[in-house]
């Protein structure tokens, strides 16, 4: 039993303290062991996160997020960035760039033993919202073992939030725009201390987009500090890297400006109203992938969205461009980072730096603008080393694209489009646009911000918008009549003058019209002018054009015999009234345009024009006699018998029904005076009956009281009568035995008496009599009375 017993004694506990000292200089000795390593490190050895001279916080952070290896650019880049050098680096996208700047930015503050009373230690700057949301919760995971505080500043969100906590922030991730407007209006935003300067998709920053911006962010940021630039396209421009002050830097670039060898690449010929149906069919074909399709526009992204979720595809549908709300972008791009089967639709901002993971598929419905934005765009797949495919939908005009693409070093394969497998989903839109009126201005806008984007694209040889037809690009759309695009009608008006080719411009026709000159005898001074369904074409044939007036023809042809003719792509024109051909053929200033036939008859006049005047000339060259077949007009008459216009009748007609319309509409403002009136006299009297009967209603109710003509009788003088005593006549008490249904008869009779005589009625005088003759007693037997003849 004994040995049994000491089993089970209870054993001594260990003593646990809760704060452990640590000897000084401890934490000093460790930075200082840090710094002495960064001199030694040897790139080509080391793979592992672990085998860097990195601080214990910075490593359990890794840890937990499982980053163990090493890539390229994270081995050459955080080597450099530790030893305190500017960094200039450039890889392929998906390759880790986000860590190559984030790891030197927590060791640099970890070694200079940065607080938060110290202020802003390190800035990075994106050129996008989403990009900066994701490399700020990239911080938030690598880095929650350290005591920095960090910010995201980004437009979009609460800027009075964020001012009250700028003085907090060690490191700031931000956008450039809202990251000004802090340096302007905050004064709590101090960067005197800053020590690092990142910028994330460099190039992008620096482009005339941001110019003015940035250049506004670096005049305010401390000339002592380093300089990370990252980017999958660097800039090596001078005029950049001089403005941002770099020392020495050192290039790092790992596959430069090219694609991930995992990545299969292909593109495929289309015209321009072929895509939609192309991109439909894709979609169907694809219902269990991941799929971005990138757009040139925010109005097509925003309409192929809206007319793919009324066809419903089977799959799950998004779109992220600019002109959302900034809570609306982070939920769509959060859910679609969680989705395994989806499709996005999207813009180039989309395109920057953005980690989906497991895209299957990036479709690019529209060219890139330049061979950049091609390798941002395939980058969202085939990261990290994994496996993506990227289709390019090409033009028969956008060709020249390949050609920049392969001085690039990018090759990619070229796929044929079967046709028998494309399902053309335009009716169905044809229906949704017609019973939404909302749907169809979205799909205007989408044609009309198509073709402005086309037009300011930098590769003119690539993005011809001459040669497109965006009419049948507007019928692809879903909408039956093309809309009018304004921009493009005055391009052709210029391109006319300097003898450009024009562009087909949708809504408006493509017919051509044109004049041509014939020789005609200088002494006769009038033209006939007159349409003929006839064409004539001959070699002496000048061809001539005129200013667009109204609804007039711009261009019009003159043949031989001195008649109009239209010329038109196998369509018909309607003809043009004698009017509109007088007023085309005059010339016209901005200031004074006749825009009346009053107006274009003195036109006329002036010019001395004669209408409806043929001359016929022969063989010789002389006419042949005058004014044939033609109606005969005096010189009395003149141009005024011709046109068929009384200049003089038709202004005098003009004032007399002026007096008219004048008389009329004083008629009318009478009559609504008059109704006017009507209207306030009613509204008054009905106030003041209303009025009375809130008064009657105040007064008190003396009905109760009995008829003192009965009481008392006919008495010819009240003060003789009233000076004997007082007795009650039998008819009094007739009227106390009365039954209830006669009470309320007589009372309801006496209301409407009262009523109608006013407050001095004849029954309160007597009252008031009788209390001044009568005694004290006599008025209280009176009284009871009357009390008894109301029960």
């Amino acid at each position: 039993m004994g040995k049994i017993e000491e089993k089970f004694k209870p054993k001594k506990k260990a003593k646990v303290k809760a704060f452990s000292k640590k000897p000084k200089g401890s934490e000093k000795l460790l930075i200082e062991q840090l710094e002495s390593k960064y001199q030694t490190i040897d790139t080509t050895k080391i793979t592992k996160f672990s085998e860097l001279p990195l601080s214990q916080k910075t490593l359990k952070g890794l840890k937990e997020c499982k980053y163990f290896k090493l890539t390229d650019i994270q081995r050459e880049s955080i080597s450099l960035a530790l030893q305190g050098k500017d960094i200039l680096g450039a890889a392929q996208t998906g390759s880790g760039k986000t860590l190559a700047f984030l790891i030197p930015i927590l060791e640099v503050l970890f070694i200079k033993q940065w607080t938060r009373l110290d202020g802003v230690g390190a800035v990075v700057i994106t050129p996008t919202r989403e990009l900066a949301y994701q490399i700020f919760e990239t911080l938030r995971k690598i880095g929650q073992h350290h005591d920095f505080s960090a910010g995201l500043i980004i437009g979009g969100k609460d800027l009075k939030f964020e001012q009250k906590r700028m003085d907090q922030c060690n490191i700031v991730i931000c956008t450039p725009g809202r990251l000004l407007q802090h340096m302007d209006e905050n004064p709590l935003f101090d960067c005197v201390k800053m020590q690092i300067l990142v910028l994330d998709e460099a190039d992008r920053c620096l482009d005339m987009g941001f110019k003015a911006t940035m250049n506004a962010i670096i005049a305010n940021l401390p000339l002592k500090r380093q300089t990370l630039l990252f980017s999958a396209t660097q800039t090596k421009s001078v005029k950049d890297l001089a403005r941002l002050s770099l020392k020495d830097p050192s290039y790092v670039s790992v596959h430069e400006a090219s694609t991930p060898k995992e990545l299969a690449q292909s593109y495929m010929v289309c015209e321009l109203h072929e895509k939609i149906s192309f991109v439909w069919s894709f979609i169907k074909a694809h219902l269990k992938m991941k799929i971005i399709i990138f757009f040139s526009t925010c109005k097509e992204v925003k309409y192929f969205f809206e007319i793919f979720s009324k066809l419903r595809p089977g799959v799950s549908l998004s779109a992220l461009y600019g002109t959302l709300h900034q809570l609306r972008r982070m939920a769509i791009y959060e859910d679609f980072c969680r989705k395994k089967s989806a499709v996005m639709f999207a813009t180039d901002l989309a395109s920057r730096g953005l980690d989906f993971p497991e895209v299957h598929w990036v479709v690019q419905a529209d060219c890139p603008e330049d061979v950049e934005t091609y390798i941002h765009r395939v980058g969202r797949t085939a990261r990290y080393y994994k496996g993506g495919k990227s289709l390019l939908l090409l033009m028969p005009t956008e060709l020249k694209m390949l050609e920049y693409l392969s001085e690039k070093g990018i090759s990619l394969e070229k796929k044929e489009m079967d046709v028998t497998k494309l399902v053309d989903p335009v009716r169905k839109m044809e229906s949704f646009l017609s019973n939404d009126a909302e749907l169809r201005a979205t799909a205007q806008r989408a044609c009309h911000h198509y073709a402005r984007a086309m037009c300011f694209m930098k590769l003119k040889d690539v993005f011809q918008l001459q040669k497109l037809d965006l009419e049948k690009f507007a019928h692809s759309l879903g909408l039956k009549v093309a809309p009018r695009i304004r921009f493009l009608e005055k391009m052709n008006k210029k391109n006319g003058q300097n003898g450009k080719e024009a562009v087909s411009t949708p809504g408006m026709g493509n017919n051509k019209i044109y004049f041509k000159e014939e020789e005609m005898n200088q002494q006769s001074d009038c033209a006939n002018v007159e349409l003929s369904e006839q064409s004539g074409n001959s070699d002496d044939e000048k061809e001539l054009r005129l200013e667009k007036h109204g609804n007039v023809a711009s261009d019009c042809l003159f043949v031989e015999d001195g008649t109009l003719e239209i010329v038109a792509e196998n369509k018909t024109v309607d003809p043009l009234t004698q009017e509109q051909m007088v007023e085309a053929a005059m010339p016209r200033s901005k200031k004074d345009k006749p825009l009346t036939k009053a107006a274009i008859a003195k036109k006329v006049l002036k010019q001395k024009i004669a209408v409806n005047k043929k001359i016929v000339f022969g063989d010789d060259g002389e006419p042949v006699g005058e004014n044939v077949g033609v109606n005969k007009s005096t010189p009395e008459n003149g141009i005024e018998a011709q046109l068929g216009l009384a200049v003089d009748q038709l202004l005098l007609a003009l004032k007399e029904h002026d007096k008219t319309d004048r008389r009329v509409h004083q008629d009318k403002v009478k009559v609504k005076h008059k109704e006017k009136k009507k209207k306030l006299k009613n509204t008054n009297k009905k106030e003041e009956e209303e009025f009375e009967e809130s008064e009657d209603e105040h007064q008190p109710d003396l009905s109760w009281l009995p008829d003192l003509d009965k009481v008392y009788g006919n008495q010819a003088s009240d003060n003789e009568s009233l000076n004997d005593h007082v007795e009650l006549e039998p008819s009094m008490e007739e009227d106390i035995n009365q039954s209830s249904d006669e009470k309320r008869n007589k009372m309801t009779k006496r209301k409407n008496t009262e009523s109608k005589s006013g407050p001095k009625s004849k029954k309160v005088k007597k009252i008031k009599e009788l209390s001044k003759v009568l005694d004290v007693n006599e008025t209280e037997e009176l009284a009871l009375m009357l009390l008894k003849s109301k029960e």
